[in-house]
This record gives C-alpha cells, sequence and structure tokens, in this order.
C-alpha cells in the first residue's frame, strides 16, 4: 500500500511546480534516540545522517538541482555535551565524505570552521575538492552554520573589501544593497531556497538562512528525522506546488 501511494503522489506531482533548491532542517534525532530507548545521542545522530543520505536520493530523482541540510549550527557548538559533540563531528565527516563519492553530485561546506576540529575540516574540504567540477546535485552542508553570523560576516567581508579599495564609509553608504549583501554571504552565487522543510514538529527556523529564507515556502513535518519517509516528501512538495508564491505580498 505504501508503494502505491507513493507512485500515485509522484504521479500527482508530474507537471506540477517544483523547488529548484530546498532547505532541509533535520531535527529531532535526540528524542528519536530517547524514544527508542537507545544509550545515546548518537544513534539518534547516525540515523538521521542515514536518513539524509536517502532524502537527497529523493531530490535527485525528482530533478531537484541544490539541497541545503543544516547539520550543525554555531549554538550547537557551545550548547551541546563535549562528548556528544565529538560523536556528531565523526558523524558528520562520514557523511560529508560519504555524499562526495556519490556519482555527480557537487558537496560544498556554508559555515565557519571556527570551533569545528581539524580533522571535519579536512574532510569537509576534501569533500569540496572531489566534487568541484561535478554539475549534478549540489548539495550545501551547513556545519558550523549560523544566520545572523552569516549576515555579519557578509558585512564584514563588505567593508573589508571596500576599505581595501580606498573607499569611504559615505561611498559604501551609497552602493549597500540586498545584492551586494547576498554575494557576500556562504552561499554567494546561489539562488534562495524556494522551499525549506523542518521535521520533529517544531514551527521555527533556528537561525537558518535568515537572509535567503525572506521569500521562501515553509513545511514543518511532525515526523522526527529519522522517521522521514519518502511520501512525507512527496506531500510537501504536493503542498509547496499548490501554493501562489507572491514574494512579499
Amino acid at each position: 500500500m505504501y508503494g502505491l501511494y507513493s507512485a500515485r503522489l509522484r504521479k500527482e506531482l508530474s507537471g506540477l511546480p517544483r523547488p529548484h533548491h530546498v532547505g532541509m532542517i533535520i531535527d529531532g534525532n535526540r528524542r528519536w534516540a530517547k524514544e527508542q530507548a537507545l544509550e545515546t545521542a548518537a544513534h539518534g545522530h547516525r540515523a538521521g545522517a542515514a536518513k539524509m543520505r536517502e532524502f537527497l536520493g529523493w531530490c535527485d530523482s525528482l530533478g531537484i538541482r541544490m539541497v541545503t541540510i543544516y547539520l550543525l549550527s554555531t549554538d550547537n557548538l557551545t550548547g551541546r555535551d563535549p562528548e556528544e559533540l565529538r560523536q556528531l563531528f565523526e558523524i558528520i565527516a562520514d557523511l560529508a565524505d560519504d555524499l562526495s563519492r556519490a556519482a555527480g553530485w557537487r558537496i560544498q561546506h556554508v559555515g565557519t570552521t571556527e570551533g569545528l576540529p581539524q580533522p571535519l575540516i579536512d574532510v569537509l574540504r576534501g569533500a569540496e575538492d572531489r566534487t568541484a567540477g561535478n554539475t549534478g546535485l549540489h548539495v550545501n552542508l551547513a556545519i558550523g552554520y549560523g544566520g545572523r553570523r552569516e549576515i555579519a560576516d557578509a558585512m564584514r567581508s563588505i567593508v573589508r573589501t571596500h576599505g581595501k579599495g580606498g573607499g569611504t564609509i559615505d561611498d559604501l553608504a551609497e552602493i549597500l544593497t540586498p545584492e551586494l549583501i547576498a554575494d557576500h554571504l556562504y552561499t554567494q552565487g546561489q539562488p534562495d531556497p524556494d522551499l525549506i522543510i523542518r521535521t520533529s514538529g517544531e514551527q521555527r527556523l533556528s537561525d537558518f538562512m535568515l537572509w535567503q529564507s525572506a521569500h521562501s515556502e515553509f513545511y514543518f513535518l511532525e515526523s522526527l528525522g529519522p522517521d522521514l519517509r519518502e511520501v512525507d516528501f512527496l506531500r510537501a512538495l504536493r503542498a509547496y506546488a499548490t501554493r501562489d508564491r507572491r514574494f512579499g505580498a
């Protein structure tokens, strides 16, 4: 029955508009591990990472060209138990390396390396280098990421670049536009997400892509991260296809 329902949803989506760029806030991994009476939160994070591999496959098969997955926030770096963070770093490194070996996918780290361990930084750089020439699904891994930090970093970059060119603050005020700021974000040159999905029933952004999500559509799922099903994703795409995107109106 599940297979039939999934096939029916895919048929319904045929010919309907689909998002070019999907953002995914994978949430509920720790809660899932607790509900399963597992020993540590790491079990939940591993299950969530495995689900993200599946999720990206669904996206690729449906012709979605770009996905940004929120894996580790800047708040997580200071608000989590050190042992849980150590295990999470290893899980994320394994995921990044694995995804970089998928046929044709391009992997990009979006976020700061500040606070990340060197082995994880090395894996992320290796994944980017290995896939730099790929033209398939573009996967952004938001690790050490915070939307407010991203905007602050963008402004610092703009001021430094302007200053090196000998410009004044008054000159900068005249040329500062949303487009200029966007060009200095971690996602510079990328389209903004059309659809942002969050698992676990929580209905908030948690500092994810604050600038880029200004005109995004949102879809919130009750499922915990590791319990995400393909039909849940297909329903999200169906909901997206029926919405009237008015971009601020």
